[in-house]
């Protein structure tokens, strides 16, 4: 049985506390324990904002040992994982010594505020022999690993070109400090700079524009061209400065040499050169459900995720932060090493 704390219970807590109770009432050998948030006794009554929904606004944490301290949680808890779901800036620090004291890791998504504190994080987890999966959840989420599939197995050909998009009304709270937050480029858009990180290995070079909007937010908008050696033309785009009641977003188009595999607004779709288009049956589960157990299998297994090890992840962010030298030169294009 894995016994998990949660650090953080604003709308990313409560979106893996939702999944966390999903996988324990199927039975699977998990135990959320406590949870624990320096507001906690605030939280519990309100709601969370976020860019999708959570399964509730209040929540009944009765069953949860709840804690304002994360060393009381440490100190009153017999815990095997722990689960951080806090602002990205607090993210090193506490996974470096959580990793330390012998707990495995689950750290949200972006790794970290930088590269070196990513690299970090990743050599701690070598150290100790710990598991640490960071969340970054489009690697579990099954559109997107039915792309990986139609990329690493060539079915449809070798890739000739990509475009990558996320977008939403600006957040609020501490993502609108830039230097706490990295703003839009190293908070939304890593999701997009990660997935073709995963799919298509680390870009020779990157040019960025972005566009400063909300005060003391950083980039609020950005559009990336990623050069690869075979030529291939992937670019990605992202930003939270939308008006009114749009929502959020997310697609992308890759086309291939006999495919074009779209997600959007008409769902996921695949449309083959020589024969009627087709959506894919896929796993109705989420990315954050799927990335949760395979975290669980992973750990009583001991196994390692390949699909989204550490030192991968501290890549997405080396790559952000080459597209954020960019973006400050005004497009320049940036060698990554």
């Amino acid at each position: 049985m894995l016994r998990v704390g949660l650090i953080g219970f604003g709308f990313m807590g409560r979106m893996h506390f939702d999944n966390y109770e999903r996988l324990m009432a199927e039975g699977q050998p998990v135990q959320l324990k406590a949870v624990c948030d320096i507001a906690i006794e605030q939280l519990k009554n309100g709601a969370a904002n976020g860019n999708m929904a959570t399964s509730k606004d209040v929540y009944d944490l009765s069953a949860y040992a709840l804690y304002e301290s994360v060393e009381d949680m440490l100190a009153n808890e017999e815990l095997d994982m722990i689960d951080i779901t806090l602002p990205t800036y607090l993210h090193a620090d506490l996974t470096c010594s959580l990793l330390a004291k012998g707990y495995h890791v689950l750290c949200e998504k972006p790794m970290a505020r930088t590269e070196a504190d990513a690299r970090r994080m990743a050599e701690a987890a070598a150290r100790s022999g710990r598991r640490l999966l960071i969340g970054q959840c489009l690697r579990f989420w099954p559109a997107y690993e039915y792309l990986k599939e139609c990329v690493a197995d060539k079915r449809y050909g070798e890739t000739t070109a990509g475009y990558f998009y996320r977008g939403s009304e600006p957040p609020k709270g501490w993502f609108l400090n830039g230097e706490l937050s990295g703003g839009c480029m190293l908070d939304m858009h890593i999701h997009d700079t990660d997935m073709i990180n995963w799919l298509f290995g680390k870009p020779e070079r990157v040019s960025s524009l972005g566009r400063k909007v909300l005060p003391g937010s950083g980039y609020d908008a950005v559009s990336t061209n990623y050069r690869y050696p075979d030529g291939k033309v992937i670019n990605a785009q992202a930003d939270w400065t939308y008006s009114g009641d749009h929502g959020f977003e997310m697609g992308f188009r890759v086309n291939f040499d006999n495919a074009t595999v779209v997600l959007g607004p008409k769902g996921f779709r695949v449309h083959p050169a020589d024969a009627p288009s087709f959506s894919p049956e896929l796993s109705e589960d989420t990315g954050y459900y799927r990335q949760l157990r395979s975290f669980m299998e992973a750990v009583l297994e001991d196994k390692a995720i390949d699909a989204c090890l550490p030192e991968s992840t501290a890549d997405s962010l080396a790559i952000v932060e080459a597209e954020i030298r960019s973006a400050d030169s005004g497009g320049e294009w940036i060698e990554l090493p």
